[in-house]
């Protein structure tokens, strides 16, 4: 087959800058062929290389005594104790969404629980992050359904539980969603799988699904803003079979019992490229493929589309040579292909061969660790000015329902309820009830997770947003009685290049460095998702969060409800911050101000105090958007349960300070907790009664029922 002549437009469609270029041929000596071109493109992507971004991921407290692995491989793995260690990631699937929804979103959970996998870990949880553009937008309708339907298709079907998230909406998305997915195993600490390869003369081993053309020019694509020309994009997206991934979990789960594995990676972005080029540069080694020997189920696939395609469902392995037969036994069993294609070699070589003629002959470390890496110029955003303008009193009922009528702050069942949360049957709380809980089977202990971030304070303040969405993530885990562990990371951002988005970028890392380090939850994985753009349109900066905590037995776990005549207490100190918060957006389309100060000493502080008193506490809830009012509001309908607070002010009902936390006890626990906040120096304060049936801010009121159907049925009414 003939290969294209390498042009300037070529070059350009592949993403490579002329410079960049220019380093090509200084390394390999001469014009590469069409092959290497594409090997070059999809390992020196954004999405692959991180080089905007390598420099300050670097800066990220990574370590900790509970930390396993951390950063670098497929997945971070932290321990919980007993042998047992938790195995987590969060990676983006933006693009791919934005263009083809349901398989976008599909193959996002079906990548990110291979990683999981892939390090001998079984998935025990899945959560998603997702932002989509203005709900009145002629797209967000479809995006929102064919996304929730492609997570919901794939995870059901595998069988893992999907336990928690988020979802938002905002204008900035209007042209480039974003699809953030989580997913967590367990596996014993004495059987973690990593994917450095070693040994000379090893067989290298292709695992799994065949190859065909879908998903060829993926993570090029992902590295790129999008533009009018979206639609011919629509080929670049690779499609699921959660079925097949099925068998290839056990599959793989299997093998690595028998003691064939020497090293092990999932072919995610870039495929075949990427996969054999990570294994053989973690162990220092080069690598040699005959690409006539990979299993395809497409006719006369050209070199550079075996090396290319993102087909899903598929593994690469260094294998033990011994133990081929039984390998090969395994992997039959299960309906899926086993194919030697290659072998480790004593050189920093990537050679691809098809059918004897070599296709590609590069220095290895030059498409990995000796990358582009750029120190881009960043222009870090100027803190705002406080409010301009104070906030009027209104009556909190209206902007209590004005927030509930927001799909942002309205209830997400329609969402989560095409899910399945209790497949495995370890699922202790679900989604719509705060951090998602599930038991480590056979065992006392549970795990909580949650997913969080506030672009809109990240916008306002970069640094202040990151430290705020890994505090909230830290409140989210304490308010269930969950020590926090560790954290991955999803940094989504417009187009690097730019200095007021890389300074979004540099300002957001440096707050999430902050924080994880005072609150030790160290950032252990995750992924950079860039050029989230159209026509030169950003979306928000969105640093997300995935955190995950443990609660070593029962008596830890708080998980009741608020029921008749228990005390409202408020454990934290209230300013009336209302900068950049959700009443002065959504009631008075105002988008002003410094968003609230994150105290990390407060935060470790109050959760400390927290979990060192769960004695004392029925129900617990940290506050977030909307403030007490929404606090209040959703713990009272969770217990089916009236609340009266005692103010009607709407600064204190709807500001959005940190570090507080509501909390419900009857009348001995809340006194009790009082004495004890009190003697350890914990602002703490009695704002109510929950009693009856109706919700009351002083004398403003309205019935629980109502307001709880607004809250139930009006993200429905918006999409079904």
């Amino acid at each position: 087959m003939n290969e294209p002549e390498i042009t300037e437009n070529l070059i350009e469609a592949h993403g490579l800058k002329p410079e960049e270029y220019k380093k090509i041929l200084d390394i390999i000596g001469r014009a590469p062929s069409f092959t290497e071109l594409g090997i070059f493109s999809a390992m020196w992507n954004e999405h692959c290389s991180y080089k905007s971004s390598k420099k300050w991921l670097r800066t990220l407290p990574t370590s900790g005594h509970q930390v396993i692995c951390g950063p670098g491989e497929n997945a971070g793995v932290v321990d919980i104790g007993d042998g047992q260690a938790v195995v987590f990631k969060m990676e983006s699937h933006n693009h791919p969404s934005y263009i083809e929804p349901y398989q976008g979103a599909a193959t996002g959970v079906g990548g990110i629980l291979r990683d999981v996998f892939t390090m001998g870990a079984r998935p025990i949880a899945v959560m998603n992050s997702l932002s989509f553009g203005s709900p009145n937008h002629p797209k967000t309708r479809q995006l929102v359904h064919g996304v929730v339907e492609g997570i919901g298709g794939y995870a059901n079907c595998f069988g893992v539980p999907n336990i928690g998230g988020e979802v938002r909406f905002d204008k900035a998305y209007n042209g480039n969603c974003l699809v953030n997915v989580f997913a967590a195993g367990i596996a014993d600490t004495n059987q973690i799988f990593y994917s450095a390869a070693s040994g000379i003369g090893m067989p290298v081993v292709y695992l799994g699904a065949k190859t065909g053309r879908d998903g060829v020019g993926g993570a090029t694509m992902a590295s790129a803003e999008f533009d009018g020309s979206i639609e011919e994009k629509r080929p670049t997206v690779q499609v699921g079979d959660p079925f097949t991934e099925k068998c290839l979990m056990e599959a793989c789960l299997e093998l690595m019992q028998t003691g064939a594995v020497i090293s092990i990676q999932d072919m995610g972005a870039a495929g075949l490229t990427c996969s054999a080029v990570e294994m053989a540069d973690k162990g220092n080694l080069g690598i040699l493929l005959e690409l006539e020997k990979v299993p395809t189920r497409e006719a006369a696939m050209s070199a550079y589309e075996m090396m290319l395609s993102e087909s899903q469902e598929r593994m690469l392995m260094v294998l033990c040579p011994e133990k081929e037969e039984v390998a090969r036994a395994v992997f039959e069993k299960w309906d899926l292909d086993f194919a030697i294609i290659g072998e480790t070699i004593d050189e920093d070589r990537f050679r691809v061969f098809y059918n004897g003629d070599l296709k590609a002959d590069i220095p290895l470390k030059a498409l990995s660790r000796n990358a582009p890496e750029y120190d881009r110029l960043y222009e870090l955003t100027l803190a705002p000015r406080p409010l301009i303008d104070p906030i009027p009193q209104i009556d909190p009922i209206d902007g209590l329902k004005a927030l509930l009528s927001d799909p942002n702050y309205a209830c997400k069942a329609w969402v989560y309820e095409q899910y399945d949360s209790q497949v495995m049957a370890d699922s202790v709380q679900t989604p719509g009830k705060g951090a998602g809980i599930v038991r480590v089977h056979d065992s006392d202990k549970m795990l909580a997770f949650t997913s969080d971030v506030t672009p809109r304070y990240v916008l306002g303040n970069p640094r202040e947003g990151g430290k705020q969405a890994v505090a909230e993530a830290y409140r989210n885990l304490t308010a269930v009685g969950a020590l926090p562990l560790a954290a991955t990371d999803n940094l989504n951002f417009g187009n690097p290049e730019r200095p007021n988005i890389m300074g979004q970028l540099v300002g957001a890392i440096q707050g999430i460095s902050d924080a994880v380090a005072f609150l030790n939850t160290p950032i252990v994985s995750g992924n950079v998702s860039l050029y989230n753009e159209t026509d030169g349109e950003a979306i928000l900066p969105t640093p997300t969060i995935g955190a995950v905590g443990l609660i070593k037995s029962q008596t830890q776990l708080i998980n009741g409800v608020a029921r008749e005549g228990h005390f409202a207490l408020l454990i934290g100190e209230s300013t009336g911050h209302m900068g950049r918060s959700a009443l002065l957006e959504i009631v008075f389309s105002r988008q002003e101000g410094d968003p609230p100060e994150v105290n990390l000493n407060l935060e470790k502080k109050t959760g400390d105090f927290i979990r060192g008193n769960i004695s004392l506490i029925r129900a617990c809830t940290d506050l977030s958007d909307g403030g007490l009012a929404m606090a209040a509001f959703e713990m009272a309908q969770a217990g089916n349960v009236g609340i009266q607070i005692d103010s009607d002010d709407t600064c204190v009902l709807f500001c959005e300070d940190q570090a507080r936390y509501l909390v419900a006890s009857n009348f001995d626990q809340a006194e009790a907790l009082i004495i004890a906040a009190t003697e350890a120096g914990i602002l703490i304060k009695s704002v109510g009664r929950f009693t009856g049936s109706m919700i009351r801010f002083g004398q403003s009121e309205a019935s629980l029922e109502d307001l709880s159907t607004l809250y139930r049925t009006r993200f429905g009414d918006v999409f079904d």
